[in-house]
C-alpha cells in the first residue's frame, strides 16, 4: 500500500514538472499564433526544426489558413529527454467574396506584368525569411488603424468574376492619407512604393519569423533597416495596386505561413 502511494506521488510530481516546462498562450486554430515559453536549458522543436528562443525562453509559431487538424511540439530538457505535446487544431469556415471594379489589367495581366509580379512576390518573400533575434513578437499587438473592417482573413475572392487566391489579411477602410501606426515593434525589411498587385508595400519583422505586411499604401514614412516602436507612425492609407477604394490591408506571416492578424488584437474598438 505504501509503495502504491509512493508511485502515485512520483507520477503526480513528474506530470507537474512537464506542465511547468511548457507555457503557451493563444488558441490552436487555423490562422492562429501561439506564443510559448520554456525554462532555461530546455529546447523546443516544431515540424522537426529547433525553434529560436528569446533570452527569456519565449518562442512563437504560426498556423496557416489550412493547417492540419493536429499539431505537435517537442521539448528537450537539459538532460536530453524528449517529450511530445500534441494539440487539436480547430478548423474554420471562410467567407466567399465577389469584388468588381478592379482594373482588368490586374485580373488578367499581360506576360510582362506577370513577370513583374513574380519578381515583386519574391522580394516580399525574401523580406519575410529572416529569423531575427527580436522579441517584439511577444508584445500585445494593437490595431494599426481604427475603422470599418471590410475584408477578413481566409476569405476567397472573385475579382471581376475570376477566382483569386484566398485573402490573407484584414482590410480596414479609411480615407487616403489616414495615418497607419505600427501594431508592435520591429525592424523594417521591405519598402516598395508601387508593387503591381499590392501598390505601396511595407514589411516589418517583429522577430523569430513573425512579420507584418501593409499594402495599398499611399505614402511610407519609414525606410528599410529602421527599428520601429509600437504605435509609431509608419505610413498613410492609399488605394494603390489592386484596390477598389482606399483602405489598409494588414497581413501577417510566420515565415511562409499566412496567419490571421485579428487573432493577435482585441476586437476593433469604436471610432
Amino acid at each position: 500500500m505504501k509503495l502504491q502511494k509512493c508511485a502515485i506521488f512520483v507520477l503526480f510530481t513528474l506530470t507537474s514538472m512537464v506542465s511547468a516546462a511548457l507555457e503557451l498562450r493563444g488558441e490552436w486554430q487555423q490562422g492562429g499564433v501561439i506564443i510559448g515559453k520554456v525554462p532555461d536549458g530546455t529546447h523546443i522543436e516544431y515540424r522537426n526544426k529547433k525553434l529560436q528562443l528569446s533570452p527569456a525562453g519565449e518562442f512563437v509559431i504560426g498556423l496557416g489558413r489550412d493547417a492540419d487538424k493536429q499539431a505537435a511540439l517537442v521539448t528537450i530538457d537539459s538532460d536530453g529527454v524528449r517529450k511530445e505535446h500534441r494539440f487539436d487544431v480547430k478548423g474554420r469556415t471562410y467567407r466567399i467574396q465577389k469584388v468588381t471594379g478592379v482594373p482588368q489589367r490586374t485580373v488578367d495581366p499581360d506576360p510582362a506584368q506577370v513577370e513583374r509580379a513574380k519578381r515583386e512576390a519574391k522580394m516580399a518573400a525574401d523580406a519575410r525569411k529572416g529569423n531575427l533575434p527580436l522579441t517584439f513578437f511577444a508584445q500585445k499587438f494593437e490595431w494599426p488603424l481604427i475603422g470599418p473592417v471590410t475584408g477578413v482573413y481566409g476569405s476567397q475572392r472573385f475579382y471581376n468574376g475570376v477566382a483569386g487566391s484566398p485573402h490573407y489579411g484584414v482590410d480596414i477602410a479609411k480615407p487616403v492619407g489616414t495615418l497607419v501606426k505600427a501594431p508592435a515593434g520591429g525592424v523594417v525589411t521591405l519598402v516598395h512604393p508601387d508593387m503591381f498587385f499590392s501598390g505601396g508595400t511595407l514589411i516589418i519583422d517583429h522577430g523569430h519569423g513573425l512579420s507584418s505586411t501593409f499594402i495599398h499604401l499611399n505614402k511610407i514614412l519609414v525606410k528599410k533597416g529602421d527599428e520601429i516602436v509600437q504605435g509609431q507612425a509608419i505610413a498613410h492609407v492609399g488605394k494603390t495596386g489592386r484596390a477598389t477604394g482606399p483602405h489598409l490591408d494588414w497581413r501577417m506571416n510566420w515565415f511562409e505561413e499566412r496567419i490571421d492578424p485579428q487573432l493577435l488584437v482585441e476586437p476593433m474598438p469604436a471610432e
